[in-house]
């Protein structure tokens, strides 16, 4: 197995660490948002490696292209759905259930006509606005762990502008993904 492909690896298993962690919140007090933090950035930071040395070392593999993103989806979706319970707690860190829905119904969509296109033999590669969604979904997510459990009105109104900005990314993203393979969707029937 690649570099790359152990550090996709690398980012699934921290996904269910996130959620033990996040359901050790009690004990752990204020901190549990800086380790659900630093464990984000970190898998995050795994996301921007693999991609990166599989390109440049000529090392992409099928199971990177299928493994990369969907450790992505499973990345994001897991930190959205535990700030969205959290959302309980601390009602500033606002974050309302649909938002993880949102972005659950468009990876699904975008998931499936991947699939379809493999189906046809054809391999459909990220747009720039799909990886515009998922800078400033990360980003988004980085500052609610880090900024918004302080309770600070402005860092609480940046973290709901910028996950706004990147729920409407992740909206166009999808119509623009759904609207570019549209042949490859109504050739499937």
């Amino acid at each position: 197995m690649n570099l790359p492909n152990k550090l996709t690896i690398m980012r699934m298993a921290i996904v269910p660490l996130l959620v033990v962690v996040y359901l050790l919140k009690t004990p752990l007090g204020g901190n549990v948002y800086w380790i659900l933090g630093t464990l984000f950035v970190l898998a995050s930071i795994t996301d921007y490696f693999d991609g990166k040395i599989a390109r440049d070392k000529d090392m992409v593999t099928t199971f990177g292209k299928f493994m990369d993103p969907l450790a992505d989806k499973l990345l994001v979706l897991t930190a959205l759905i535990i700030l969205s319970d959290n959302f309980l707690d601390k009602p500033y860190m606002w974050l309302p259930f649909w938002i993880p829905l949102i972005v659950l119904a468009r990876e699904l969509i975008v998931t499936s006509i991947r699939l379809v296109a493999v189906g046809n033999g054809k391999i459909i590669a990220a747009s720039k606005l799909g990886k515009l969604k998922t800078a400033t979904t990360m980003v988004s997510i980085i500052w609610y762990f880090f900024a918004m459990p302080y309770d600070i009105f402005g860092l609480n109104l940046t973290g709901w502008i910028m996950m706004g900005l990147a729920i409407l990314f992740t909206v166009v993203s999808g119509v623009d993904y759904f609207i570019k393979n549209r042949k490859i969707i109504f050739e499937s029937f």
